[in-house]
């Protein structure tokens, strides 16, 4: 059956074919929030307990309490975020409360690069940033697998200058 859909583009039918974020990115950010959760528990009952009484400790529960509820919020955020290329356009979803989803289409993209800062380069991730003419239609993947952040960022800039050469 024909459907007149290039090959590659990660859609069969009508519905575009979805890809989720890879569970590094939610591994760096767990991490970082343990870290930044130990720290701060650390300061609120040790210096309250040292200076105050050991009463005064209970207040470490406080930033324990917090970190594991961003905990949980982390998680659900990760699987909120999902990308599908269409034959013209890409999307991109994300969000738990308020759901938002970005369509870039191809012939609108100016730039498309790929970063990756030093803690995403120790885990082994990239993000892949779309500049378009509008500002406000700007758009990121964070946390990809640095070769998927290549391969996209070919196949955006390849179907990008494709799109635009008919303007």
């Amino acid at each position: 059956m024909e459907t007149g859909i290039p090959a590659g583009t990660g859609m069969t039918g009508d519905e575009p074919e979805w890809r989720g974020l890879p569970p590094g990115l939610l591994r760096m950010r767990r991490l970082l929030l343990a870290l930044w959760t130990a720290v701060l528990a650390l300061a609120a009952g040790l210096l309250p307990g040292l200076l105050a009484g050991p009463a005064w400790a209970a207040w470490a529960l406080l930033p324990l309490a917090l970190g594991a509820w961003g905990w949980r919020l982390l998680g659900r955020n990760w699987r909120s975020w999902r990308y599908a290329e269409r034959a013209d356009d890409l999307l991109i979803s994300r969000g738990v409360l308020w759901r938002e989803q970005t369509v870039v289409p191809y012939g609108r993209m100016q730039l498309v690069e790929v970063t990756s800062g030093p803690v995403e380069r120790w885990f082994g991730l990239a993000g892949v940033q779309l500049h378009t003419a509008a500002a406000a239609t700007d758009a990121a993947i964070p946390g990809l697998d640095p070769a998927e952040a290549e391969r996209l960022r070919d196949r955006l800039t390849e179907l990008g200058e494709a799109r635009s050469a008919g303007l």
